[in-house]
């Protein structure tokens, strides 16, 4: 007797699931890769707090600055001394609560472990003191560190919490004021009772270190990304595009538009270029035409071939 042949099974592929399991695997590879920056962020802003702001009396915002405050007054008022880790704690415990009924625990489970990384660094951290007795000197150093911190923080997708996340939080209640708007209000009370422990000279600074530290963040995001991207309406269009693209090997775009005062249509060139080439680009537009209209603008990040081609 010849034996029955055995049916295979046809194993059949859900694409749904293997999709889910894709991203899955996707956000695991992500997760270890900004793991890194979550640790080191977080030990930057550890550092401008401990070794920088506290000892100088500077009140940026957020809970490091309510820490500060806390500290301060303890010690003058009650001889009491708070330890920052201590004013980590009870501020940012009741606002992660508070987020977590908000927001629910995945939206504040990076922030969350930032925030344990640096509350654990403020208690292990050696009481020292090396900063300069020049102020301004001071509000740069911790800006730099505070900046550079909070901006690999910001890439990893995650905060050091506190006004953050409470701005976040509170945008679930209050609709009709923005979180950004929420968090400029936060930290600006927080800045105020600044003032009132520290005097108004510290609290300048503090406001100049605001300031720097939001270039330095914006920095840190955009760096390497950034171009300038350069509109060009001319009567020698086709002149100008073949020279730019030959001579300097960019892309350029014609788009269609129409002179709402002229009632002609008209192409408009759009070159995506950096600093470097923009001059050239200017050279090329000049010698063609120099009565071509011609605008400059900021692009804060571009992404693809010539620029920055592996998407982050």
């Amino acid at each position: 007797m010849k034996k029955a042949k055995k049916e295979r099974k046809v194993k059949t592929v859900n694409p749904e699931k293997e999709a889910k399991k894709l991203r899955r695997r996707q956000s695991i590879k992500r997760t270890l890769k900004e793991l890194p920056l979550l640790i080191i962020g977080a030990t930057l802003t550890a550092v401008a707090t401990k070794y920088v702001y506290d000892p100088a009396g500077l009140v940026t915002g957020g809970v490091s600055g309510l820490s500060i405050i806390a500290k301060s007054v303890g010690l003058s008022y009650y001889g009491i001394d708070i330890p920052l880790w201590m004013g980590s704690l009870i501020f940012n415990v009741p606002i992660f609560l508070y987020a977590i009924k908000q927001s629910g625990i995945k939206h504040v489970i990076r922030t969350g472990f930032v925030w344990l990384i640096l509350t654990a660094e403020l208690y292990f951290m050696p009481d020292m003191s090396f900063i300069p007795d020049n102020l301004l000197l001071v509000a740069i150093y911790g800006s730099i560190l505070m900046g550079v911190g909070s901006g690999m923080l910001l890439s990893a997708r995650a905060t050091s919490g506190g006004s953050d996340m409470l701005g976040e939080a509170l945008h679930h209640t209050i609709r009709s004021v923005s979180v950004g708007r929420l968090i400029q209000i936060i930290d600006g009370l927080i800045v105020a009772l600044g003032l009132v422990t520290f005097g108004i000279e510290h609290t300048l600074y503090a406001i100049i270190s605001v300031y720097i530290m939001g270039r330095v963040i914006d920095i840190y995001l955009h760096k390497g990304k950034s171009a300038k991207m350069a509109t060009i309406i001319s009567e020698k269009n086709d002149e100008i595009a073949q020279e730019i693209m030959t001579s300097l090997d960019r892309g350029v775009t014609g788009l269609y538009g129409s002179g709402m005062y002229t009632g002609k249509d008209k192409r408009v060139l759009l070159c995506i270029c950096s600093n470097k080439d923009l001059v050239e680009i200017k050279d090329i537009v000049k010698k063609h035409d120099p009565k071509a209209f011609f605008v400059v603008g900021n692009v804060d990040e571009a992404m693809g071939e010539g620029f920055l081609e592996e998407w982050y």
